[in-house]
């Protein structure tokens, strides 16, 4: 793979890739805390790796600051929430106030966003768009009535410091009895660790889109091809793909090469256990706090009942594997009868996982899974519902190429069409007669792909997950208790789409990044349906701040109720909004590199 001037060479020396990929058997913070911690007052043990404290009540401090961690094997300075990493879990009760008193103790402004809450927009927590921030020293007082129940989670919305540590969960118990019944529970957050500056990491793929992608097509995958398809078949897909200057391997921004991937702030090595008694109904209320992971979800041996998602209970749904990207939660009922079962968590390019046990003791482990082969984005991914039809593109476990019905001369007359429509270096995904608006903004060199038909379906689990003979999750599956909040109909509609450009890894809405970007209006008290296109080859989880994103079905029904809503490449979202909540929010991808990118706007409700 080619990489970047020497100039931002990792300056550390590389490890074993199954070491990085696992980690350290201890990791996480360690025992000897930073002065600022100390200064703090705070314990100077350090905290069990797993064991996030607990804090409940209505009153609550915490401090950011920063302590040392090891997870790789080379020591480096996190950032943390009162000396913890997760930050410590807070549980609150519906119909509490709340107040929450942030002390920074960094060199630079801090925050914390509550994340899926409803509150006033001036306690948010989004630095620019809500308040000022925490400067260094000062410390912020957070209030506000909780009005809702289930799981959620806060983060840092400075900087990188959610990257780096700033990330606990929320559980808020319902004012009445909870519908969900278990005899124990567990928070399981899913995150991720780079050793590196992820300044550094987001100045490697301003150089190179795809400098941590080891899943680039091979000499190896070119001759399976030929053999399966033949020799002109496999160049001309070649070419094309070379043309287009796109991956069908673009999945993930960020791999094991430079991501550890954690279970409640522990390694894979480390292996993060939860305790059971046998016959037990368990509840474990899973947190996707990661920075850049997609994470797919199963525990062998063991049926998950979905019963909550993005902290709103839906109708129980049964299935083996859930995926979910950062921002989302979703809540399992799981009633295990062996002694020990692998919680597993791979990531959706395949290099690694995030792993532990649950046993009726310590020290038991159950298997740990191979990773699943890694699959190749279709014409479907990258063309929508016209590239459903042709059935080629698919590759199987082994990477070989399943051309279908698709011919030869086919293929290569897509690649001289699609070639003969480029304009300023994008190229139109679909034929001329394009059924989607394309804003003006979106032919620039922000974006290099344009969808013009795309999918509307909501039953697909995504690539790496199809026909894979485990039973998986799909946005269709889901149906939230109760049904919509608001039972009008949409009063007027705002489409927009997600669209980047891998090459200058420019990541925008119509185009524009934010800084250039105009905020989007919401008239207080409307009724407004919201239209996502994914222009891009990467799945985006959508993230509006201060207000409820009610999905909608293909065919305008009510589907779920989200704060954080996945929109899979090449598709078409539509989600109705109640304009309840006055104030500036924020609307952004939750891929923390797509955000600082410009995957973000501003909405402001008058």
């Amino acid at each position: 793979m080619k990489r970047p001037s020497t100039l931002l060479a990792q300056p550390f020396p590389v490890m074993p890739r199954r070491r990085f990929v696992q980690g350290l058997a201890a990791g996480g913070v360690l025992a000897g805390l930073s002065p600022l911690i100390r200064a703090a007052g705070l314990p100077s043990t350090g905290t069990k790796p797993g064991s996030a404290a607990v804090l409940t009540g209505t009153e609550f401090n915490l401090e950011i600051g920063e302590s040392p961690v090891n997870f790789t094997g080379n020591p480096r300075m996190a950032t943390t929430v009162n000396g913890s990493l997760p930050a410590p879990t807070l549980r609150w009760r519906e119909g509490d106030t709340v107040t929450i008193r942030v002390k920074n103790r960094l060199k630079e402004a801090t925050s914390i966003h509550w994340h899926g809450i409803i509150l006033p927009f001036q306690m948010d927590g989004v630095p620019g768009i809500s308040f000022a921030g925490i400067p260094p020293g000062e410390t912020f007082t957070y209030q506000f009535k909780v009005q809702q129940s289930g799981t959620y989670w806060y983060h840092s919305h400075s900087g990188m410091q959610e990257a780096t540590g700033v990330y606990g969960a929320i559980i808020i118990d319902p004012a009445q009895a909870d519908p969900i019944r278990a005899d124990r529970e567990y928070v399981i957050q899913l995150s991720d660790w780079t050793d590196e500056d992820p300044m550094r990491v987001l100045a490697k793929l301003k150089m190179q889109g795809d400098y941590y992608n080891y899943n680039q097509p091979t000499t190896i995958d070119f001759f399976q091809d030929a053999s399966q398809i033949g020799l002109k078949a496999a160049i001309d897909k070649r070419k094309m793909w070379n043309e287009m200057r796109m991956s069908p391997t673009d999945l993930a921004d960020l791999s094991s090469d430079v991501l550890t991937y954690l279970m409640n702030g522990t390694t894979p090595a480390g292996n993060w256990t939860g305790l059971f008694q046998p016959g037990e109904r368990i509840r474990l209320r899973l947190i996707n706090g990661a920075a850049n992971t997609f994470y797919d979800v199963r525990i062998p041996g063991l049926k998950l009942t979905v019963v909550q998602a993005d902290g709103v209970n839906v109708e129980p749904v049964t299935v083996d594997e859930f995926r979910f990207g950062p921002g989302e939660t979703y809540d399992v009922l799981i009633q295990p009868k062996d002694d020990a079962y692998t919680v597993y968590a791979q990531s959706m390019d395949r290099t690694g996982y995030a792993r532990g046990t649950l046993a009726i003791r310590a020290g038991l482990e159950a298997p740990v899974p191979a990773l699943d082969p890694a699959q190749w984005l279709t014409m479907a991914d990258m063309m929508g519902s016209m590239g459903a039809g042709m059935a080629g593109m698919n590759h199987g476990a082994t990477g070989g190429q399943s051309m279908g019905g698709m011919s030869h001369g086919a293929m290569a007359g897509m690649n001289h069409a699609g070639m003969a429509g480029m304009s300023h270096g994008a190229m139109p995904m679909a034929g001329a007669s394009s059924q989607v608006r394309h804003a003006r903004t979106e032919y620039g060199p922000s974006a290099d792909m344009h969808v013009d038909m795309p999918r509307t379906n909501l039953d697909d689990p995504g690539i790496g997950l199809r026909d894979n003979g485990r039973r998986v999750l799909t946005l269709a599956d889901l149906h939230t208790v109760g049904g919509a909040m608001d039972s009008r109909g949409a009063e007027r509609e705002i489409e927009l789409h997600l669209t980047g450009n891998m090459e200058r890894y420019a990541w925008s809405f119509d185009g524009v990044e934010y800084g250039k970007s105009t905020p989007v209006h919401f008239r207080y008290g409307e009724r407004v349906r919201v239209i996502l296109h994914n222009d891009t080859m990467m799945t985006h989880p959508m993230h509006l701040h201060g207000m409820w994103s009610e999905l909608e079905t293909p065919d305008g029904a009510f589907q779920a109720r989200r704060h954080t809503i996945p929109v899979q490449p090449a598709q078409r979202i539509s989600f109705l909004v109640t304009a309840d909540a006055l104030g500036r929010w924020a609307w952004h991808c939750h891929l923390m590199l797509h955000m600082d990118a410009g995957m973000f706007r501003e909405v402001v409700v008058a």
